[in-house]
Order: structure tokens, then sequence, then C-alpha cells
């Protein structure tokens, strides 16, 4: 048995760049397929958020049309407001990253806002790259590979790694709201970025680090996490 941390969101907005707040959290299907698929495998999941607040989650991510249909909907909505991981979470900052095997970050806007900045989360990640230890974010939770960075290196720079992409935040009709783009930034942090056409399943894995584009490709990453924690 694995244990994994689950570093999420503690925002509930992302701030536009015309000072509008876009109300927005984790997106549940990053987080609750990975969750049932490692637990499936024997995994232990902790939950960890900024200041150990609940994970705020995207309610547009629990609509039927975006679940797919009403019965995965209904199920999403029951996992996230009941599983003791998702409602109670420890604060990030007092994690110890030898208390676990990988780390893994799902996304939705709220990591634009802080895990973005968070250095916790930086920590965190960067720590376990180093160990060796398997890494594992999805589509906005790349967001937290910009706080690992330390004297302006960032510590995934010559990484390949996929996830939101510009492509697909135009479609999505945020991208002239945005105050910056992931996939821009991530480039910047001198991280090789691997788009494939938008909303199709995608997954890049480089050494420990495993990524993955957006929504549609939470049962690919899982499956490919799962093999890499073994």
């Amino acid at each position: 048995m694995a244990k994994i941390l689950f570093i999420m969101t503690g925002a509930d907005e992302w701030t536009l760049n015309d000072g509008t707040r876009h109300t927005t959290g984790f997106w549940a299907e990053e987080a609750v397929v990975p969750l049932e698929a490692f637990k499936h495998a024997g995994h232990q999941v902790t939950v960890a958020t900024p200041g150990g607040v609940v994970p705020p989650v995207d309610a547009a991510s629990l609509t039927d049309e975006v679940a797919g249909d009403a019965e995965t909907a209904a199920h999403l909505r029951t996992v996230v407001a009941s599983a003791d991981e998702f409602t109670k979470p420890v604060d990030l900052s007092i994690v110890d990253l030898a208390a676990f095997d990988a780390v893994y970050a799902p996304g939705g806007h709220g990591p634009m806002e802080d895990l973005a900045v968070d250095a916790d989360a930086g920590r965190l990640l960067a720590g376990a790259l180093r160990a060796g230890k398997p890494v594992g974010l999805v589509c906005h939770g790349l967001a937290a590979l910009l706080a690992a960075d330390a004297d302006g290196v960032n510590a995934f720079a010559g990484y390949r790694a996929t996830g939101f992409t510009n492509a697909e935040e135009r479609l999505a009709g945020l991208a002239d709201k945005a105050p910056w783009l992931l996939q821009d930034r991530l480039e910047a942090a001198g991280i090789e970025f691997a788009p494939a056409d938008p909303f199709t399943a995608h997954v890049q894995v480089d050494r420990n680090l495993v990524t993955a584009q957006n929504p549609q490709s939470s049962t690919a990453f899982a499956e490919a996490f799962n093999a890499r924690i073994g």
C-alpha cells in the first residue's frame, strides 16, 4: 500500500484580469476518478490544502451535461460531499513529505489562484521530484508547478509535460479574461509543453513525472500513475 498526497486548491474564485472573480474550485472528475482508482488499488490518500480548508468543488463540474450523464454527475456529487479525504483535509504547511510515497494535484481553475504561488505546494512537489517519488498533475493542477521555483530556476525545467492548453482555454471562453495562461507560464518556466488536440485524452510520462491534459484524461492518468506507484 502506498500513501498518496493530494495537493488541492482552497480557492473558490479565480481573479480575472479586469478584477472580477470567476467562481471555481477543483474539477470533480479530476479528483474523484484518481481517488477511486488509487483506493481500489489499495492505496491510502490524504488531501492537503492551503490552511487546511475543505477544497471547494467547481459546481460546473457536477452538472449532468459536463459529467456526461445524470448517474455520473450524481456519483461525483456524492463522493465530493461524503469522502473523508475531501471533507477532512490537512494543512499543506504541516505536511511531511517523508510520510508519502507519491504526490498528485488535480485541476480546476482554483490552482491558478492559490497553488501557483503557494510555497508549500512548490516545496512538496520539488521535494518529491528530487526524491524520485511519482509526481502527478492534471489540467490546471499543473499551475502548482510554478511554485516549485528556487532562485529563478523551476525544479521541473527540462521535463516534458502536458496540461490545459491555450487552445482549450480559448474554447472554454476564458482566455481573453485570464491574467495569464497555463501553457504560456509553464513554457516560460522551461517545461517542455506537449499539447494534443483540445479535449482529447492525453497523458505524458517523463521520468517520475506523470501529467495529463484535461478532464477527459482523468481515467488514463489514473491508470498511468497507478502503474508508476506499483
